[in-house]
């Protein structure tokens, strides 16, 4: 069994639709570490050495938050800038993360037609992922294809509520390594492995 971290990031999650039920989804999964960034460090004053170890604790590390201006929240950026030391996490001598896999999963509130070549943003979900696939890289990690929520303004709640459920049947194979490198390394989106209905899609 894969030992899961999932970094929770959402500074608003009081008015989170989306993301609080992904987060409840993923609390229902017995031993998945949660470690809510913006709970532990409200002041932003990382604790760098408590975080090296909850990464060297386990197999597989996702980043679960909002998609923000294309990017991540502020506090993933900080823990990114202070955690991932050179000499640690890469460089000559940094090797702690290597064979350990990274994955985003995120919310957004453009459409998927939005996020491709002719769409309003110009590039794909997993063009804009592309620092994040590279940081994965850099630190010798296997970068997973995405968990990816689109439309988050226009879903109902039962949309919400299927989303969710699909994010944590994704966590549950995660967790008893049923997705070999074959099926996650020919799709873009890990949902793929679990589409929903076209009906719910924005």
């Amino acid at each position: 069994m894969a030992k899961i971290l999932l970094q929770f990031a959402h500074p608003l999650l009081e008015k989170s639709r989306v993301q609080k039920l992904m987060l409840k989804q993923a609390r229902l999964i017995p031993g998945i570490t949660i470690n809510d960034l913006y709970e532990q460090y409200p002041d932003f004053d990382i604790d760098i050495k408590r975080e090296q170890r909850l990464l060297l604790d386990h197999d597989i590390i996702i980043f679960q938050h909002p998609f923000y201006w294309y990017s991540t929240p502020a506090i993933i950026k900080q823990w990114l800038d202070l955690v991932l030391e050179h000499g640690w996490a890469y460089g000559g001598k940094g090797d702690k993360l290597k064979g350990k896999m990274m994955m985003q999963a995120i919310s957004g509130g453009g459409s998927e037609q939005a996020y491709q070549p002719e769409g309003r943003n110009r590039f794909t979900i997993r063009q804009m992922l592309a620092p994040m696939d590279q940081t994965a890289n850099l630190c010798k990690m296997e970068y997973l294809p995405p968990f990816v929520v689109y439309g988050t303004h226009k879903l109902q709640e039962a949309d919400i509520e299927q989303y969710a459920l699909e994010y944590g049947q994704v966590l549950s194979a995660l967790k008893a390594d049923r997705i070999d490198a074959a099926e996650w390394k020919s799709i873009q989106i890990i949902n793929e492995l679990c589409p929903i209905p076209e009906s719910f899609k924005s």
